[in-house]
């Protein structure tokens, strides 16, 4: 029969418990907190605040994309951050209050994305720059939560602005700064316009990539693609200083912070990070200081010896899967195309890679290959052999689920079968065909019928003993459905794919009953840990999220 419900009805929301994950790509994403307690940085559509010492998380979620810039207020009251979105729709900047974990504004002028935020001294101002497809700069009032005023961002003959900051010292001036233009704005409230004067570099052309002024405004330094830094007047609007001559960075300068310690420890410190540093901020008046890289490390740096301590690690690129142990929900690993991961569920560390995936006696493995091939190894103390391959499927295998038993598993392929294996005579049972890549499979508990989808974006239920489809539902109504797991009752089912969202079904209804918003990437895989207290997803832009699973065992 053919059951088509829609998932997109009316159903509860699915409550997001933790993130692992930090999106490094960001420029100036982490940001530490002027309480000097919490770190608050960007993953997909979401916005964390972190304990830096316990790890405790709060998530303000608003977006529907990626978030792209992220601002702190100098009190510590407010946060605001910005988002990509399609060509020609506008780009929502969303003011957050800070105490109260809470939205309080919803601020639409941008279009495609917005490129950078910076908050005036006292909270008076928000200041926004649109991205290439926009070239304006807005300012914002704080108290009435409404555009002052605006202006294209930079002229008519450079290229794009990408950085902006406000004075350290006054609340109507602020820098802009990117490809070939440098200027300084000037805001005059009674008439409502903000007026830019260019400054001069004489035949000295430049791209910027970060921006820094001094607490007394007397200089603002602007950091290049080429490595150097360039040192500006904003009185005179002259270049003054540039350097180094030697010795240049050679990755360009992407994030400044104006603090002497910092210049002089880097007179006689070097210290090597994993990835290219896209952000630094300071925790405290700069005892510390956070450093983000964009493979997705995040440092502290302590100003008395110097040296770096990684507090947080992930992935970098995408989650290509996960498995929970046998019988447990302590543990879980995940896997990327460079790395393997294993992590403690509660607590979100990692702990080091210290176990494998087996059928359940630990005597098989079962791997898949790109080619379609179905390797069955055989596992012993001392030696690791390949008892055969099963040759049948034409694509690559996306996932194999073993029956409880270790007799029987069933691999899905891109080729649009799943194949029910014996793995007794190692050869084929039944096989299953249609219009799809398959890209995920389960046993229902019961293991009288498998649960497929793919690429068609529907939830097909078969029967295993003859490969006969016995109901059909809509999984999704925009893109692929990538991973699915079932609860050991098999009451309920999750599934997530290309359309970001983590879905709760009622297996005999056939019904959405829950639905998870947090992913801005494509879900890669989804898995319900032992004892159904968690739902664990990752996906390719290398989030992973913990959800609390909605009911009761």
């Amino acid at each position: 029969m053919d059951n088509k419900i829609s998932p997109e009805a009316q159903v509860a929301e699915l409550e997001l418990d933790a993130v692992i994950g930090f999106n490094g790509h960001v420029p100036t994403g982490l940001k530490c907190h002027p309480d000097q307690e919490h770190m608050i940085y960007p993953l997909g559509c979401t916005v964390l605040i972190q304990a830096i010492n316990t790890k405790e998380q709060n998530f303000l979620q608003g977006h529907g994309n990626n978030v792209s810039c992220l601002a702190i207020s100098r009190s510590g009251e407010y946060i605001a951050s910005g988002q990509v979105t399609f060509m020609g729709f506008k780009a929502d900047i969303i003011l957050w209050d800070y105490k109260n974990r809470e939205l309080l504004a919803r601020l639409s002028l941008h279009k495609g994305k917005i490129e950078a935020l910076a908050f005036s001294p006292n909270d008076l101002y928000l200041v926004s720059l649109g991205g290439p497809d926009d070239g304006s700069v807005v300012v914002w009032s704080i108290a009435k939560r409404d555009a002052i005023c605006g202006s294209p961002a930079a002229g008519l003959n450079v290229g794009n602005a990408t950085n902006v900051i406000f004075s350290r010292c006054r609340d109507e001036m602020f820098m802009t700064a990117g490809n070939g233009t440098i200027r300084v704005w000037e805001l005059d409230l009674p008439n409502r316009k903000i007026w830019p004067t260019e400054c001069q570099t004489g035949q000295l052309k430049r791209i910027v990539m970060s921006i820094g002024v001094d607490n007394d405004d007397s200089f603002f330094y602007l950091g290049t693609t080429t490595g150097d830094i360039l040192k500006m007047n904003p009185r005179t609007k002259l270049l003054t200083d540039v350097g180094p001559a030697k010795d240049k960075f050679s990755l360009g300068v992407s994030e400044i912070i104006c603090l002497i310690c910092i210049l002089l420890n880097l007179l006689y410190f070097c210290i090597q990070l994993q990835g290219g540093i896209t952000s630094i901020t300071l925790r405290g008046e700069g005892h510390q200081f956070l450093v983000g890289t964009e493979e997705s490390h995040i440092y502290r740096v302590s100003f008395t010896d110097f040296k770096e301590t990684l507090i947080a690690t992930c992935h970098f690129d995408a989650v290509e899967d996960i498995v929970f142990p046998f019988g447990t929900a302590e543990l879980f690993a995940t896997c990327a195309k460079k790395d393997i991961r294993v992590w403690h569920t509660s607590s979100n560390r990692e702990i080091g890679v210290t176990a494998i995936a087996t059928t359940s006696d630990c005597k098989r493995v079962i791997s898949g290959g790109g080619e379609g091939e179905v390797r069955v190894w055989q596992i012993g103390c001392q030696t690791q052999k390949l008892e055969e391959a099963l040759k049948e499927h034409k694509s690559s295998v996306s996932c194999i689920r073993v029956k409880r038993n270790n007799e029987e598993c069933v691999t899905a392929s891109t080729d649009g079968t799943c194949i029910i294996w014996d793995l007794v005579r190692l050869r084929r049972n039944q096989m299953i065909l249609a219009n799809t890549l398959f890209q995920c499979v389960c046993y229902h508990p019961e293991e009288f019928q498998i649960i497929t989808s793919g690429t068609d974006r529907k939830i097909a239920y078969w029967e295993v003993f003859d490969g006969t489809v016995i109901r059909e539902l809509e999984g999704s109504l925009s893109g692929s459905i990538n991973g699915m797991d079932i609860t050991q009752e098999g009451v309920h089912f999750v599934t997530g794919g290309n359309d970001h969202l983590v879905k709760v079904w009622d297996y005999n209804e056939g019904e959405v009953t829950h639905v998870g918003v947090g992913h801005s990437g494509n879900i890669t895989r989804i898995r319900i840990s032992p004892g159904n207290q968690y739902i664990v997803s990752v996906s390719a832009d290398g989030a992973i999220l913990r959800w609390k699973y909605p009911y009761t065992s």
